[in-house]
């Protein structure tokens, strides 16, 4: 079992004092090194001398994706470029891409981590793993790829796409560990079903993140992929798939806060929030030389818990992000994930997890529309308009009742909204065009 029990099983106090440690060189290190940390710590008056252990990081300022676009491409490093060894970069489909960057011992941690978690998941060097996250400069394939090859399994760069040929290879080769977003598992799920050829499969475990999904849907791929299928989180500008990730009690991801120290803070006042408070995930990397971000604002909404857990590791864990705050919704003044909206419709048997949410604004009023597939055998079975307009009514009420807003309801045919290979599509707000 690739373990560290010198570090997962630490206790507090002593975890504290090694995040102490490693957090006042990072400070000392972005101070001297990395010019607009230099400049935000001057514009407050903080020195790194002021930063004498862990209590003292609510002092430092926070870094923003902006930040890195703002430095785009290297103004963030902390090493020069003759000691990076590895670089990534988001998609940039919101604005300019964020670069990360890697020196050797960097990689070293990431490979750490991402064997840490395919432990916690049951991987061993016994297992086959799957990795359909995308190879190339997200960081997703690369990740699992990583731990795979720490923890000395076989490990197939199968990449995304090609869902037919993803299905073969899980049949030839005898893939027991799939790694991929929770929406293409879904996916691969309805496509097996299709080629009837679950018994062929003998996945043991699936690892699934870069996106949000409910525990509705983990009991759905479970069930379809008769697998157990494990939440893990990671993002590029941290160090990639690995910063966190569940243990077979599947109670909260167990963050690598040897490396990483989360806080969850109040996205409107920057302060600060207790354990057990829904807020803004915020990280601090305390171990990376190449690009260490201070209180880096994810804006993801989870909470922090410190309760102990059943697997023997003392880390803190973040539960299940509800979503982004980028991804929230306001409408008619109420706050809005799709995760919420997923959890009602994996409440209902008669329609698939394939949904997709719409927002327009119609004579100044805010209109959100949920169109949502039928299964295909409840489809086969709809007995005219009355039927189909009793299981709208009924959804609009659970979705009302859920969220304090009503919704237009909208079914339409099995396989009619659009599937991803890699992180889905859920919203269209059209009111950005207004």
């Amino acid at each position: 079992m690739y373990w560290n029990k010198n570090i997962e099983t630490m206790s507090g106090e002593e975890m504290r004092a090694l995040q102490s440690e490693r957090l006042i060189d990072c400070v000392n290190r972005v101070y001297n090194s990395v010019a607009p940390y230099r400049k935000k710590m001057d514009a407050i008056g903080l020195l790194p001398g002021d930063i004498k252990g862990i209590d003292d990081i609510e002092k430092l300022p926070f870094t923003t994706k902006d930040d890195l676009r703002d430095n785009y491409p290297y103004g963030m490093n902390a090493v020069p470029m003759s000691e990076i060894t590895e670089i990534h970069a988001s998609s940039g489909t919101t604005g300019k891409q964020t670069v990360v960057t890697y020196t050797k011992s960097d990689l070293e941690v990431w490979n750490e981590v991402a064997a840490r978690s395919l432990t916690m998941a049951g991987g061993t060097k016994d297992d086959i793993v799957h990795v359909s996250y995308g190879y190339g400069l997200f960081t997703g394939g690369l990740g699992g790829h990583y731990g795979g090859l720490t923890i000395g399994a076989s490990t197939i760069p199968v990449s995304s796409g090609n869902t037919k040929r993803q299905i073969q290879i899980m049949r030839d080769f005898g893939s027991t560990i799939l790694m991929c977003t929770p929406s293409y598992a879904l996916y691969l799920a309805e496509a097996i079903e299709e080629a009837g050829c679950i018994d062929d499969i003998h996945l043991k475990a699936g690892i699934f993140g870069a996106e949000p999904w409910t525990e509705e849907m983990r009991r759905e791929i479970e069930a379809r992929l008769r697998l157990k299928a494990y939440d893990i989180y990671g993002l590029s500008e941290i160090i990639g798939p690995g910063v966190s990730c569940e243990c077979h009690a599947q109670a909260g991801m167990h963050v690598q806060e040897d490396h990483f120290i989360p806080e969850i803070i109040n996205s409107e006042t920057g302060k600060g929030l207790p354990d057990g408070t829904p807020g803004e995930l915020v990280f601090t990397c305390v171990t990376k030389q190449a690009m260490p971000l201070i209180r880096y604002r994810t804006r993801d909404i989870s909470v922090l818990t410190r309760e102990t857990c059943e697997c023997g590791r003392t880390s803190v864990r973040m539960l299940k992000p509800q979503g982004r705050a980028d991804d929230m919704l306001i409408i008619r003044g109420v706050n809005v994930f799709p995760s919420q909206i997923e959890s009602v419709l994996l409440g209902i048997s008669e329609v698939s997890p394939n949904y997709l949410l719409i927002v327009d604004r119609v004579d100044n009023t805010d209109r959100l529309e949920v169109q949502v597939e039928l299964r295909a055998e409840a489809f086969a079975e709809m007995d005219g308009v009355r039927a189909l307009e009793g299981l709208t009514k009924k959804i609009s009420r659970e979705i009302e009742s859920t969220l304090g807003i009503s919704a237009a309801v909208r079914l339409v045919e099995p396989k009619s909204v659009k599937r991803s290979e890699g992180k889905a599509v859920r919203v269209i707000d059209n009111r950005k065009l207004y």
